[in-house]
């Protein structure tokens, strides 16, 4: 297949044909978008509930119902995407988005922006994939290194800027729509990218690839049965005094993975492509990837979900300064995401313990500044930023060098693999994490809400420490 690099070159009438910068304009912008729309709604959650007069387990539900989705049809995407064409399948991911936020501005009821937030998900699994495919198939050299690099800025700022603009578009409350305009402001913004795209992406081959493998439905089945089965009874079973269904639920899902890993063993020894491939899990050292990537992302996710219901319910900040006052852990995650490779290499080893042990003291050191119903402080912010700085070395360190230690044919399943561990340890995050912190919040007010965010900071530490007991056992090997 032909490439194209980044150097202009002439178009038929003499000028300069700046396609390609085009092109990663539009799919950056999208990237941007998905990725700005999780931290936004995180900023937005505790308007949302009042407004809405969600329970605590549905504002989790509206939280990781975008997750769940992405999660469980990610890898399915990124086939969907090599059999009818990335540009085909950016396009229809990209409309599905902008459609589900409009919906999602619009939704009369927890149960509805639920249930369109999974519709959101879906599309953000059909689009997001495309992105890299589409940059690896037309930038060559270093036209390719810079487009990376770009791509990895916008990983970066994403988080940070959700933050702020979540914070904005909520405390603004135009023309009285509250907590809506975080996913409207998605609509233009997508419309104005299929407009773009349609005109700027290339156009995919009419013949199906050869490479491209089969979707196995089956396996996607169970994967989202096991899926729900687990997240529906952690976000619900709290509320309801955890009923005998909730730990019938539990043990199903154990039993429906392991039909999921049964049935992909089997699929791959007859020769098929099954979603999440048994030799990837048999590569060293991917099995502990995935449990520190795991780890990492539950942490991340955990936290910032229940300081930001602490800091707008329990201490009555507006959005915006809830928002502002996250940055700075947003803001170090992507800086030190950005630079870790660059440090001195006797530092490499032990970056990722670490960074675990990092998060463990600075959650311990938030809970303690935050303790009896407290702002903080100033000391609240480098705790902050310690803890965004702690979880990117405990993250990025181990996605890299799970995947420098896989064959150049292994790479899109391994690759695939640990981006749906990525998504999952983030909804574990949002239903654990989110579920103590609501159990042990009694009443409203500042002294309820600090004595459950210090809980949640102790539990947080301790599955930071975990992390760390991993990373340090296999180091120790």
């Amino acid at each position: 297949m032909t490439t194209t690099t980044t150097r202009p070159v002439l178009s038929k009438d003499g000028g300069t044909d700046n396609r390609p910068r085009a092109l990663l304009g539009v799919v950056l912008a999208a990237q941007f978008m998905a990725l700005l729309d999780v931290f936004i709604v995180n900023v937005a959650a505790p308007t949302i509930r009042t407004e809405l007069s969600a329970s605590g387990a549905g504002l989790q539900l509206v939280i990781a119902g975008y997750t769940i989705a992405y999660a469980v049809l990610l890898i399915t995407g990124a086939r969907l995407g090599d059999r009818l064409g990335h540009r085909r399948t950016y396009l229809l991911g990209l409309a599905v988005f902008t459609a589900a936020s409009l919906a999602c501005g619009l939704a009369a009821g927890t149960g509805q922006l639920i249930a369109f937030r999974l519709v959101q998900g879906a599309g953000a699994a059909l689009m997001i994939p495309q992105v890299l495919s589409l940059i690896q198939r037309n930038f060559t050299g270093e036209g390719r290194v810079r487009a990376l690099g770009a791509y990895s800025a916008v990983l970066a700022t994403g988080a940070a800027a959700g933050q702020v603009v979540g914070g904005i578009l909520v405390s603004a409350d135009l023309f009285g729509s509250s907590w809506r305009p975080v996913f409207l402001v998605n609509v233009p913004i997508g419309l104005a990218l299929l407009a773009l795209g349609a005109r700027v992406l290339p156009r995919d081959a009419h013949t199906e690839p050869e490479s491209a493998r089969s979707l196995d439905l089956p396996g996607l089945v169970l994967l989202a049965a096991a899926v729900s089965l687990l997240t529906v009874p952690l976000v619900l079973g709290q509320e309801q005094d955890w009923p005998l269904w909730a730990w019938i639920s539990l043990a199903c899902s154990a039993a429906v993975l392991a039909a999921f890993g049964a049935f992909e063993t089997r699929l791959a020894r007859r020769g098929g492509a099954p979603l999440i491939a048994p030799r990837v899990l048999r590569i060293p050292g991917i099995g502990r990837a995935a449990f520190e990537i795991a780890v990492a992302m539950a942490v991340n996710a955990g936290f910032l979900f229940t300081i930001t219901l602490h800091l707008q319910g329990g201490l009555g900040h507006s959005a915006l300064r809830a928002g502002l006052t996250l940055a700075p852990a947003a803001a170090a995650f992507g800086v030190v995401g950005l630079t870790w490779r660059r440090w001195p290499a006797r530092l490499q080893g032990i970056l990722i313990p670490g960074g675990f042990l990092l998060a463990a003291v600075a959650s311990l050191a938030m809970g303690g500044l935050l303790r009896g119903g407290d702002a903080g402080g100033w000391g609240l912010y480098p705790a902050l930023a310690a803890m965004g700085a702690g979880l990117a070395l405990a993250f990025s360190p181990a996605l890299t060098g799970a995947l420098a230690r896989v064959r150049p044919e292994e790479t899109a399943d391994a690759s695939g693999l640990l981006a749906t561990v990525t998504q999952l340890g983030q909804l574990i995050g949002v239903a654990s994490f989110g579920t103590l912190f609501l159990a042990r919040l009694h009443t409203p007010g500042a002294h309820d809400s600090a004595d459950a965010l210090v809980a949640c900071a102790l539990a947080l530490a301790a599955a930071s420490i975990l992390g760390a007991s991993a990373a340090l056992v296999h180091r120790a090997r």
